[in-house]
Protein backbone atom coordinates (compact mmCIF):
# COMPACT_ATOMS: atom_id res chain seq x y z
CA UNK A 1 0.00 0.00 0.00
CA UNK A 2 2.85 1.84 0.80
CA UNK A 3 4.37 1.78 -2.64
CA UNK A 4 1.61 2.74 -4.75
CA UNK A 5 0.91 6.23 -6.66
CA UNK A 6 -1.06 8.17 -5.34
CA UNK A 7 -3.53 9.29 -8.18
CA UNK A 8 -6.26 11.96 -9.10
CA UNK A 9 -8.14 12.45 -11.39
CA UNK A 10 -9.69 15.83 -13.75
CA UNK A 11 -13.14 15.80 -15.88
CA UNK A 12 -14.37 18.85 -17.22
CA UNK A 13 -17.56 19.41 -19.99
CA UNK A 14 -17.89 22.78 -21.35
CA UNK A 15 -21.34 23.18 -20.97
CA UNK A 16 -24.25 22.67 -18.25
CA UNK A 17 -26.66 21.12 -20.84
CA UNK A 18 -28.09 17.96 -19.10
CA UNK A 19 -26.55 15.36 -21.78
CA UNK A 20 -22.83 17.10 -20.29
CA UNK A 21 -23.39 16.21 -17.36
CA UNK A 22 -24.40 12.86 -17.81
CA UNK A 23 -21.01 13.07 -19.48
CA UNK A 24 -18.91 14.38 -16.11
CA UNK A 25 -20.98 11.21 -14.40
CA UNK A 26 -19.17 9.02 -16.92
CA UNK A 27 -15.99 10.91 -16.74
CA UNK A 28 -15.65 10.08 -12.74
CA UNK A 29 -16.96 6.73 -13.62
CA UNK A 30 -14.41 6.05 -16.40
CA UNK A 31 -11.26 7.10 -13.59
CA UNK A 32 -12.57 4.88 -10.94
CA UNK A 33 -12.71 1.68 -13.17
CA UNK A 34 -9.51 2.84 -14.27
CA UNK A 35 -7.78 3.49 -11.54
CA UNK A 36 -9.51 0.34 -9.68
CA UNK A 37 -7.49 -1.74 -12.41
CA UNK A 38 -3.90 -0.68 -11.73
CA UNK A 39 -2.83 -2.55 -8.53
CA UNK A 40 -0.16 0.29 -8.47
CA UNK A 41 -2.57 3.01 -8.20
CA UNK A 42 -5.15 4.27 -5.79
CA UNK A 43 -7.46 7.17 -5.92
CA UNK A 44 -6.74 10.34 -3.68
CA UNK A 45 -9.50 12.81 -5.40
CA UNK A 46 -11.49 13.41 -8.58
CA UNK A 47 -11.39 17.20 -9.26
CA UNK A 48 -13.86 18.51 -12.10
CA UNK A 49 -15.63 21.88 -13.55
CA UNK A 50 -19.08 21.72 -15.13
CA UNK A 51 -20.03 24.08 -17.78
CA UNK A 52 -16.36 25.64 -18.18
CA UNK A 53 -14.52 26.24 -21.26
CA UNK A 54 -11.35 25.06 -21.76
CA UNK A 55 -9.41 27.63 -23.72
CA UNK A 56 -8.92 29.59 -20.25
CA UNK A 57 -8.13 28.12 -16.51
CA UNK A 58 -8.52 31.38 -14.77
CA UNK A 59 -12.51 30.69 -13.74
CA UNK A 60 -11.91 26.81 -13.36
CA UNK A 61 -12.06 26.44 -9.90
CA UNK A 62 -11.70 22.62 -9.58
CA UNK A 63 -8.44 22.58 -12.04
CA UNK A 64 -6.86 25.38 -10.20
CA UNK A 65 -7.78 23.56 -7.26
CA UNK A 66 -5.90 20.34 -8.36
CA UNK A 67 -3.04 22.37 -9.66
CA UNK A 68 -2.37 23.78 -5.65
CA UNK A 69 -2.80 20.63 -4.45
CA UNK A 70 -0.71 18.47 -6.59
CA UNK A 71 2.17 21.48 -5.65
CA UNK A 72 1.79 20.62 -2.37
CA UNK A 73 2.53 17.21 -2.73
CA UNK A 74 -1.04 15.37 -2.14
CA UNK A 75 -0.28 13.03 -5.14
CA UNK A 76 1.76 11.64 -7.69
CA UNK A 77 0.12 11.62 -10.79
CA UNK A 78 -2.88 12.78 -12.56
CA UNK A 79 -5.15 11.21 -14.87
CA UNK A 80 -7.22 12.85 -17.28
CA UNK A 81 -8.64 11.64 -20.68
CA UNK A 82 -7.92 13.85 -23.31
CA UNK A 83 -5.85 17.12 -23.50
CA UNK A 84 -8.87 18.64 -24.78
CA UNK A 85 -10.43 17.72 -21.57
CA UNK A 86 -7.34 19.27 -19.46
CA UNK A 87 -6.81 22.82 -21.63
CA UNK A 88 -7.79 23.91 -25.43
CA UNK A 89 -4.66 26.78 -25.15
CA UNK A 90 -1.50 25.22 -26.00
CA UNK A 91 0.32 27.62 -23.80
CA UNK A 92 -1.94 26.55 -20.50
CA UNK A 93 -1.20 22.86 -21.07
CA UNK A 94 2.51 23.04 -21.37
CA UNK A 95 3.06 25.30 -19.01
CA UNK A 96 0.92 23.21 -15.98
CA UNK A 97 2.40 19.95 -17.04
CA UNK A 98 6.04 21.55 -17.15
CA UNK A 99 5.43 23.22 -13.47
CA UNK A 100 3.81 20.06 -12.28
CA UNK A 101 6.92 17.86 -13.61
CA UNK A 102 9.68 19.78 -11.72
CA UNK A 103 7.35 19.51 -8.85
CA UNK A 104 7.43 15.38 -9.46
CA UNK A 105 3.84 15.18 -10.35
CA UNK A 106 3.69 13.66 -14.06
CA UNK A 107 -0.27 13.85 -16.02
CA UNK A 108 -1.24 11.27 -17.98
CA UNK A 109 -3.75 11.51 -21.27
CA UNK A 110 -5.13 7.99 -21.24
CA UNK A 111 -7.23 8.18 -24.52
CA UNK A 112 -4.33 10.28 -26.25
CA UNK A 113 -1.92 7.71 -25.31
CA UNK A 114 0.75 10.29 -23.57
CA UNK A 115 2.69 10.32 -20.55
CA UNK A 116 4.36 13.11 -19.63
CA UNK A 117 6.81 11.53 -17.24
CA UNK A 118 8.34 9.81 -20.51
CA UNK A 119 10.92 11.60 -22.44
CA UNK A 120 8.77 11.87 -25.66
CA UNK A 121 5.67 13.36 -23.74
CA UNK A 122 6.29 16.89 -24.19
CA UNK A 123 6.86 16.52 -27.99
CA UNK A 124 3.29 14.41 -28.22
CA UNK A 125 1.77 17.09 -25.94
CA UNK A 126 2.72 19.61 -27.66
CA UNK A 127 1.05 18.38 -30.80
CA UNK A 128 -1.81 17.30 -29.60
CA UNK A 129 -2.43 20.82 -27.59
CA UNK A 130 -1.76 22.45 -30.90
CA UNK A 131 -4.30 20.54 -32.55
CA UNK A 132 -7.00 20.53 -29.41
CA UNK A 133 -6.37 24.40 -29.55
CA UNK A 134 -7.08 24.67 -32.97
CA UNK A 135 -10.52 22.58 -32.51
CA UNK A 136 -11.37 25.47 -30.39
CA UNK A 137 -10.69 28.21 -32.81
CA UNK A 138 -12.62 26.48 -35.55
CA UNK A 139 -15.35 25.47 -33.55
CA UNK A 140 -15.57 29.08 -31.60
CA UNK A 141 -15.38 30.08 -36.00
CA UNK A 142 -18.27 28.24 -36.28
CA UNK A 143 -20.48 29.51 -33.25
CA UNK A 144 -19.51 32.64 -34.57
CA UNK A 145 -20.56 32.45 -38.20
CA UNK A 146 -23.84 30.52 -36.98
CA UNK A 147 -24.60 33.85 -35.05
CA UNK A 148 -24.32 35.98 -38.07
CA UNK A 149 -26.79 34.14 -39.89
CA UNK A 150 -29.44 34.17 -37.30
CA UNK A 151 -28.88 37.79 -36.50
CA UNK A 152 -29.04 38.15 -40.18
CA UNK A 153 -32.54 36.31 -39.65
CA UNK A 154 -33.87 38.77 -37.00
CA UNK A 155 -33.07 36.33 -34.25
CA UNK A 156 -32.74 38.60 -31.19
CA UNK A 157 -29.34 38.10 -28.55
CA UNK A 158 -30.01 39.46 -25.29
CA UNK A 159 -31.81 39.94 -22.51
CA UNK A 160 -34.76 41.63 -20.88
CA UNK A 161 -34.67 45.38 -21.02
CA UNK A 162 -36.72 48.25 -19.97
CA UNK A 163 -40.20 48.04 -21.94
CA UNK A 164 -39.15 44.92 -24.10
CA UNK A 165 -39.07 41.21 -23.19
CA UNK A 166 -36.63 38.62 -25.11
CA UNK A 167 -38.02 35.30 -25.08
CA UNK A 168 -36.48 32.46 -27.59
CA UNK A 169 -34.66 35.35 -29.40
CA UNK A 170 -37.86 37.02 -30.48
CA UNK A 171 -38.55 40.88 -28.73
CA UNK A 172 -42.17 42.15 -27.35
CA UNK A 173 -43.30 44.88 -25.69
CA UNK A 174 -44.15 44.95 -21.95
CA UNK A 175 -47.22 47.65 -21.21
CA UNK A 176 -46.39 47.77 -17.82
CA UNK A 177 -43.09 49.78 -18.70
CA UNK A 178 -44.26 51.58 -22.16
CA UNK A 179 -45.18 54.91 -19.66
CA UNK A 180 -42.27 54.88 -18.46
CA UNK A 181 -40.10 55.08 -21.85
CA UNK A 182 -42.31 57.29 -23.19
CA UNK A 183 -42.00 59.90 -20.56
CA UNK A 184 -38.11 59.90 -20.36
CA UNK A 185 -38.39 61.00 -24.61
CA UNK A 186 -41.31 63.64 -24.24
CA UNK A 187 -39.29 65.22 -21.07
CA UNK A 188 -36.03 65.59 -22.87
CA UNK A 189 -37.15 66.37 -26.25
CA UNK A 190 -40.11 67.95 -26.08
CA UNK A 191 -39.51 69.35 -22.46
CA UNK A 192 -35.83 69.89 -22.80
CA UNK A 193 -35.07 68.99 -19.66
CA UNK A 194 -31.40 67.11 -19.12
CA UNK A 195 -30.55 63.35 -18.50
CA UNK A 196 -29.64 64.70 -14.75
CA UNK A 197 -32.93 66.45 -14.18
CA UNK A 198 -35.25 63.47 -15.67
CA UNK A 199 -33.32 60.49 -13.52
CA UNK A 200 -34.32 63.07 -10.37
CA UNK A 201 -38.05 63.45 -11.43
CA UNK A 202 -38.08 59.45 -12.46
CA UNK A 203 -36.56 58.76 -9.00
CA UNK A 204 -39.28 61.29 -6.99
CA UNK A 205 -42.24 59.80 -8.64
CA UNK A 206 -41.39 56.43 -7.13
CA UNK A 207 -41.04 55.13 -11.07
CA UNK A 208 -38.57 51.93 -10.18
CA UNK A 209 -39.11 49.04 -12.84
CA UNK A 210 -37.52 46.35 -11.68
CA UNK A 211 -34.46 46.27 -14.06
CA UNK A 212 -33.71 49.47 -12.90
CA UNK A 213 -31.65 49.92 -9.70
CA UNK A 214 -30.98 53.47 -9.63
CA UNK A 215 -32.05 55.96 -12.39
CA UNK A 216 -28.94 58.39 -13.29
CA UNK A 217 -27.98 59.92 -16.33
CA UNK A 218 -25.87 57.44 -17.62
CA UNK A 219 -29.39 55.52 -17.54
CA UNK A 220 -31.16 57.66 -19.26
CA UNK A 221 -29.03 58.64 -22.05
CA UNK A 222 -28.35 54.69 -22.78
CA UNK A 223 -32.36 54.79 -22.83
CA UNK A 224 -32.63 57.59 -25.65
CA UNK A 225 -29.67 56.23 -27.76
CA UNK A 226 -31.26 52.72 -28.07
CA UNK A 227 -32.59 51.89 -31.16
CA UNK A 228 -34.95 49.27 -30.14
CA UNK A 229 -37.04 51.86 -29.04
CA UNK A 230 -37.99 53.11 -32.49
CA UNK A 231 -38.53 49.46 -33.86
CA UNK A 232 -34.86 48.89 -34.91
CA UNK A 233 -32.51 46.34 -34.30
CA UNK A 234 -28.95 46.91 -33.96
CA UNK A 235 -26.70 43.75 -33.18
CA UNK A 236 -22.75 42.87 -32.79
CA UNK A 237 -22.20 46.14 -30.65
CA UNK A 238 -19.95 44.11 -28.71
CA UNK A 239 -17.47 41.47 -30.21
CA UNK A 240 -14.97 38.49 -29.03
CA UNK A 241 -11.91 39.41 -30.16
CA UNK A 242 -9.42 36.25 -28.97
CA UNK A 243 -11.22 32.87 -28.47
CA UNK A 244 -8.86 32.36 -26.01
CA UNK A 245 -9.58 34.94 -23.25
CA UNK A 246 -13.55 35.25 -24.40
CA UNK A 247 -13.34 39.37 -23.08
CA UNK A 248 -16.07 41.31 -24.68
CA UNK A 249 -14.92 44.43 -26.59
CA UNK A 250 -17.01 47.35 -27.80
CA UNK A 251 -17.92 47.19 -31.47
CA UNK A 252 -16.49 50.40 -32.44
CA UNK A 253 -15.80 49.22 -36.20
CA UNK A 254 -13.70 46.38 -35.92
CA UNK A 255 -16.87 43.99 -37.20
CA UNK A 256 -19.37 45.21 -39.32
CA UNK A 257 -22.47 45.69 -37.30
CA UNK A 258 -26.29 44.02 -38.19
CA UNK A 259 -28.59 46.41 -38.55
CA UNK A 260 -32.53 45.69 -39.26
CA UNK A 261 -34.99 48.36 -39.74
CA UNK A 262 -38.59 48.52 -38.49
CA UNK A 263 -37.66 44.46 -37.36
CA UNK A 264 -40.45 44.59 -34.26
CA UNK A 265 -42.56 46.72 -32.36
CA UNK A 266 -42.05 50.25 -31.80
CA UNK A 267 -42.61 52.26 -28.70
CA UNK A 268 -41.33 55.80 -29.68
CA UNK A 269 -42.77 56.87 -33.10
CA UNK A 270 -39.62 57.53 -35.70
CA UNK A 271 -40.64 61.37 -36.12
CA UNK A 272 -39.85 61.82 -32.02
CA UNK A 273 -36.61 59.30 -32.32
CA UNK A 274 -35.55 61.61 -35.15
CA UNK A 275 -35.84 64.13 -33.16
CA UNK A 276 -33.87 63.32 -29.96
CA UNK A 277 -31.06 62.24 -31.92
CA UNK A 278 -30.81 65.17 -33.16
CA UNK A 279 -31.34 67.07 -30.01
CA UNK A 280 -28.84 64.51 -28.17
CA UNK A 281 -26.38 65.47 -31.39
CA UNK A 282 -26.77 69.18 -30.59
CA UNK A 283 -26.51 69.15 -26.57
CA UNK A 284 -23.21 67.12 -27.51
CA UNK A 285 -21.79 69.70 -29.93
CA UNK A 286 -22.69 72.63 -27.56
CA UNK A 287 -20.89 70.56 -24.75
CA UNK A 288 -18.15 69.99 -26.93
CA UNK A 289 -17.81 74.10 -27.15
CA UNK A 290 -18.42 74.49 -23.78
CA UNK A 291 -15.91 72.38 -23.10
CA UNK A 292 -12.87 74.14 -25.54
CA UNK A 293 -13.79 77.29 -24.37
CA UNK A 294 -13.15 76.42 -20.86
CA UNK A 295 -10.16 74.88 -21.90
CA UNK A 296 -8.91 78.74 -23.74
CA UNK A 297 -6.21 80.07 -21.83
CA UNK A 298 -3.43 78.02 -19.91
CA UNK A 299 -4.83 78.41 -16.58
CA UNK A 300 -8.71 78.16 -17.15
CA UNK A 301 -10.56 75.73 -14.93
CA UNK A 302 -7.56 75.34 -12.57
CA UNK A 303 -7.45 78.94 -10.55
CA UNK A 304 -9.08 78.13 -7.37
CA UNK A 305 -10.57 80.13 -4.52
CA UNK A 306 -8.62 79.77 -1.29
CA UNK A 307 -11.35 81.23 0.75
CA UNK A 308 -14.51 79.97 -0.91
CA UNK A 309 -13.16 76.93 -2.87
CA UNK A 310 -15.12 77.76 -5.88
CA UNK A 311 -12.95 78.06 -9.18
CA UNK A 312 -11.71 82.04 -11.08
CA UNK A 313 -13.22 82.94 -14.17
CA UNK A 314 -11.30 85.35 -16.40
CA UNK A 315 -12.08 88.89 -16.48
CA UNK A 316 -11.06 91.53 -18.94
CA UNK A 317 -11.01 95.53 -17.76
CA UNK A 318 -10.15 98.57 -19.93
CA UNK A 319 -8.47 101.72 -18.23
CA UNK A 320 -6.52 104.57 -19.16
CA UNK A 321 -3.47 103.00 -19.11
CA UNK A 322 -4.67 99.84 -21.22
CA UNK A 323 -6.65 97.12 -21.59
CA UNK A 324 -5.57 94.05 -18.64
CA UNK A 325 -6.90 90.45 -18.16
CA UNK A 326 -7.86 89.09 -14.44
CA UNK A 327 -8.80 86.38 -12.73
CA UNK A 328 -11.50 86.54 -9.77
CA UNK A 329 -13.32 83.97 -7.45
CA UNK A 330 -17.04 83.20 -9.07
CA UNK A 331 -18.84 83.49 -6.44
CA UNK A 332 -17.07 87.02 -6.03
CA UNK A 333 -17.84 87.98 -9.63
CA UNK A 334 -21.44 86.53 -8.97
CA UNK A 335 -22.79 88.05 -5.65
CA UNK A 336 -20.32 90.31 -4.81
CA UNK A 337 -18.64 90.77 -1.19
CA UNK A 338 -19.87 87.63 1.36
CA UNK A 339 -23.18 88.20 3.07
CA UNK A 340 -25.81 86.78 4.27
CA UNK A 341 -29.37 86.42 1.38
CA UNK A 342 -32.49 87.04 2.09
CA UNK A 343 -32.94 83.44 2.39
CA UNK A 344 -30.71 83.49 5.28
CA UNK A 345 -27.94 81.75 3.08
CA UNK A 346 -24.49 82.76 2.73
CA UNK A 347 -23.38 84.08 -1.15
CA UNK A 348 -20.24 85.74 -2.48
CA UNK A 349 -16.71 85.85 -1.59
CA UNK A 350 -14.37 88.49 -0.12
CA UNK A 351 -11.31 87.19 -2.08
CA UNK A 352 -9.56 89.76 -4.59
CA UNK A 353 -8.87 89.27 -8.19
CA UNK A 354 -5.42 88.32 -9.08
CA UNK A 355 -3.70 90.06 -12.49
CA UNK A 356 -2.78 87.47 -15.37
CA UNK A 357 0.52 89.05 -15.40
CA UNK A 358 1.19 88.18 -12.05
CA UNK A 359 -0.02 84.40 -12.51
CA UNK A 360 2.61 84.32 -15.29
CA UNK A 361 5.14 85.99 -13.37
CA UNK A 362 4.68 83.35 -10.55
CA UNK A 363 4.58 80.48 -13.26
CA UNK A 364 7.90 81.28 -14.59
CA UNK A 365 9.24 81.70 -11.36
CA UNK A 366 8.01 78.16 -9.68
CA UNK A 367 9.41 76.53 -13.02
CA UNK A 368 12.62 77.90 -12.90
CA UNK A 369 12.76 76.95 -9.58
CA UNK A 370 11.93 73.26 -9.83
CA UNK A 371 13.43 72.66 -13.27
CA UNK A 372 16.89 73.32 -12.09
CA UNK A 373 17.69 70.16 -13.73
CA UNK A 374 16.11 70.44 -16.83
CA UNK A 375 17.22 66.94 -18.26
CA UNK A 376 15.32 65.00 -15.70
CA UNK A 377 12.13 67.32 -16.72
CA UNK A 378 12.87 66.80 -20.60
CA UNK A 379 12.69 62.96 -19.75
CA UNK A 380 9.44 63.33 -17.94
CA UNK A 381 7.76 65.02 -19.99
CA UNK A 382 9.16 63.09 -23.52
CA UNK A 383 7.56 60.03 -21.19
CA UNK A 384 4.47 61.86 -20.95
CA UNK A 385 4.35 62.63 -24.83
CA UNK A 386 5.49 58.79 -25.33
CA UNK A 387 2.48 57.16 -22.78
CA UNK A 388 -0.43 59.54 -24.99
CA UNK A 389 1.26 58.13 -28.20
CA UNK A 390 1.87 55.09 -27.70
CA UNK A 391 5.33 53.26 -28.02
CA UNK A 392 7.29 52.97 -31.18
CA UNK A 393 7.33 50.04 -32.99
CA UNK A 394 9.86 48.13 -32.71
CA UNK A 395 11.08 46.41 -35.65
CA UNK A 396 11.60 42.69 -35.59
CA UNK A 397 15.27 40.99 -35.57
CA UNK A 398 14.55 39.23 -38.97
CA UNK A 399 17.97 37.23 -38.51
CA UNK A 400 16.51 35.26 -35.62
CA UNK A 401 13.75 34.67 -37.26
CA UNK A 402 15.13 33.37 -40.12
CA UNK A 403 16.96 31.49 -37.75
CA UNK A 404 13.90 29.50 -36.07
CA UNK A 405 12.66 28.85 -39.61
CA UNK A 406 15.67 26.77 -40.64
CA UNK A 407 15.29 25.01 -36.89
CA UNK A 408 11.92 23.91 -37.60
CA UNK A 409 12.73 22.80 -41.24
CA UNK A 410 15.97 20.46 -39.66
CA UNK A 411 13.23 19.41 -36.95
CA UNK A 412 10.75 18.16 -39.75
CA UNK A 413 13.89 16.57 -41.54
CA UNK A 414 14.45 14.86 -38.50
CA UNK A 415 10.65 14.02 -37.89
CA UNK A 416 10.50 12.12 -41.03
CA UNK A 417 14.18 10.35 -39.64
CA UNK A 418 12.68 9.17 -36.42
CA UNK A 419 9.67 7.78 -38.47
CA UNK A 420 12.00 5.72 -40.89
CA UNK A 421 13.14 4.20 -37.62
CA UNK A 422 9.91 3.60 -36.02
CA UNK A 423 9.99 6.13 -33.33
CA UNK A 424 7.12 8.29 -34.91
CA UNK A 425 3.89 6.73 -36.52
CA UNK A 426 2.54 8.12 -39.76
CA UNK A 427 -0.22 9.71 -38.08
CA UNK A 428 1.84 11.31 -35.48
CA UNK A 429 4.40 12.71 -38.36
CA UNK A 430 1.17 13.86 -40.04
CA UNK A 431 0.10 15.97 -37.12
CA UNK A 432 3.95 17.32 -36.35
CA UNK A 433 4.43 18.34 -39.85
CA UNK A 434 1.30 20.56 -40.05
CA UNK A 435 2.13 21.79 -36.96
CA UNK A 436 5.75 22.77 -38.17
CA UNK A 437 4.05 24.26 -41.40
CA UNK A 438 1.78 26.51 -39.82
CA UNK A 439 4.39 27.98 -37.44
CA UNK A 440 6.42 28.08 -40.52
CA UNK A 441 3.77 30.41 -41.65
CA UNK A 442 3.58 32.16 -38.67
CA UNK A 443 6.66 32.95 -38.84
CA UNK A 444 6.80 34.17 -43.02
CA UNK A 445 3.93 36.50 -41.89
CA UNK A 446 6.01 38.32 -39.07
CA UNK A 447 8.90 38.67 -42.00
CA UNK A 448 6.29 39.95 -44.28
CA UNK A 449 4.62 42.64 -41.08
CA UNK A 450 8.03 43.78 -40.52
CA UNK A 451 8.52 45.78 -43.19
CA UNK A 452 5.40 47.87 -42.48
CA UNK A 453 6.61 48.02 -38.97
CA UNK A 454 10.15 49.24 -40.34
CA UNK A 455 8.06 52.06 -42.13
CA UNK A 456 6.18 53.28 -39.27
CA UNK A 457 8.81 53.23 -37.00
CA UNK A 458 10.58 55.94 -39.42
CA UNK A 459 7.40 57.80 -38.83
CA UNK A 460 7.24 58.10 -35.56
CA UNK A 461 10.82 58.17 -35.40
CA UNK A 462 10.75 61.39 -37.38
CA UNK A 463 8.24 62.65 -35.24
CA UNK A 464 9.48 61.66 -31.98
CA UNK A 465 12.59 63.77 -32.82
CA UNK A 466 10.45 67.58 -33.71
CA UNK A 467 8.54 67.34 -30.67
CA UNK A 468 12.30 66.75 -29.38
CA UNK A 469 13.50 69.82 -30.92
CA UNK A 470 10.25 71.69 -29.88
CA UNK A 471 10.31 70.35 -26.49
CA UNK A 472 13.97 71.96 -26.30
CA UNK A 473 12.96 75.24 -27.56
CA UNK A 474 10.30 75.44 -24.76
CA UNK A 475 12.49 74.38 -22.18
CA UNK A 476 14.79 77.73 -22.82
CA UNK A 477 12.45 79.87 -21.04
CA UNK A 478 13.49 82.28 -22.56
CA UNK A 479 9.76 84.34 -21.93
CA UNK A 480 6.44 83.13 -21.03
CA UNK A 481 6.07 79.97 -22.66
CA UNK A 482 1.71 79.33 -21.91
CA UNK A 483 1.51 76.21 -23.82
CA UNK A 484 4.28 74.45 -21.05
CA UNK A 485 2.04 75.99 -18.25
CA UNK A 486 -1.00 74.76 -19.10
CA UNK A 487 0.93 70.88 -19.35
CA UNK A 488 2.62 71.40 -15.91
CA UNK A 489 0.10 72.71 -13.87
CA UNK A 490 -2.58 71.13 -11.97
CA UNK A 491 -3.95 73.77 -9.94
CA UNK A 492 -3.14 77.65 -8.26
CA UNK A 493 -4.75 78.20 -5.15
CA UNK A 494 -5.43 81.98 -4.35
CA UNK A 495 -5.95 83.76 -0.83
CA UNK A 496 -7.29 86.86 -0.30
CA UNK A 497 -4.58 90.28 -0.21
CA UNK A 498 -3.25 90.92 3.00
CA UNK A 499 -3.25 94.59 4.58
CA UNK A 500 -0.07 95.31 3.27
CA UNK A 501 -0.94 94.45 -0.53
CA UNK A 502 0.43 91.05 -0.85
CA UNK A 503 -1.18 88.22 -2.31
CA UNK A 504 -0.26 84.44 -0.98
CA UNK A 505 -0.76 81.37 -3.64
CA UNK A 506 0.32 77.81 -3.73
CA UNK A 507 1.21 76.61 -7.16
CA UNK A 508 0.36 72.78 -7.58
CA UNK A 509 2.70 70.55 -10.64
CA UNK A 510 1.25 67.52 -11.82
CA UNK A 511 3.10 64.18 -10.44
CA UNK A 512 4.58 66.00 -8.01
CA UNK A 513 4.18 65.33 -4.67
CA UNK A 514 4.24 69.37 -3.23
CA UNK A 515 3.70 72.82 -4.24
CA UNK A 516 5.43 75.77 -4.18
CA UNK A 517 4.01 78.69 -1.52
CA UNK A 518 4.21 81.86 -2.92
CA UNK A 519 3.75 85.76 -1.29
CA UNK A 520 4.08 88.19 -4.17
CA UNK A 521 3.04 92.01 -4.07
CA UNK A 522 2.49 94.02 -7.54
CA UNK A 523 2.67 97.55 -8.00
CA UNK A 524 2.11 99.98 -11.12
CA UNK A 525 -0.21 99.44 -13.93
CA UNK A 526 0.16 98.84 -17.49
CA UNK A 527 3.14 98.72 -18.81
CA UNK A 528 4.50 99.56 -15.83
CA UNK A 529 3.04 96.59 -13.69
CA UNK A 530 5.29 94.37 -12.17
CA UNK A 531 5.17 91.66 -9.29
CA UNK A 532 7.61 91.14 -6.98
CA UNK A 533 8.28 87.83 -4.91
CA UNK A 534 8.87 88.27 -1.71
CA UNK A 535 8.37 84.85 -0.06
CA UNK A 536 8.87 81.06 -1.42
CA UNK A 537 8.31 77.66 0.40
CA UNK A 538 8.28 74.45 -0.59
CA UNK A 539 4.61 72.53 0.77
CA UNK A 540 3.50 69.35 0.80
Amino acid sequence: MENKLRVAAYARVSTEKDDQVNSLTSQKSYFADYISSQSEMELSKVYFDEGISGTQTRKRAGFNQMIKDALNGKFNLILTKEVSRFARNTVDTLSYTRKLKEAGVGVIFTIDHIDTRQSDGELRLTIMASLAQEESRKTSERVKWGQQRRMEQGVVFGRDLLGYRVKKGVLSVNPEEVPVIKAIFHKYTNEGKGTHVIARELREEGLRPKRISLWSATVILRILRNEKYVGDLCQKKTFTPNYLTHQKKYNRGEEEKIYLKDHHEAIIDRDLWNRTQAELERRSLSAAQKSRHSRRYWCSGKICCGECGSQFVSRTKKQRTGTYKAWRCYHTATHGARKIAAEGEEIGCDNNSINEKALLTCMKYCVNLICQNRKQLRREILSRIQDVCGELVTAIDEDKIRQKMDAIEEKKRKSFDAMLEGMLTKEDLKRQTEWYDNELSRLQILLTDNQQNNRKYSRQKEQMDELEKTLDEILCFHEDNEMLYREMLEKIVVYREDKRGCNRLVVWFKSLPFGIHLKIKSTGKGEEYHTEILESEFVS
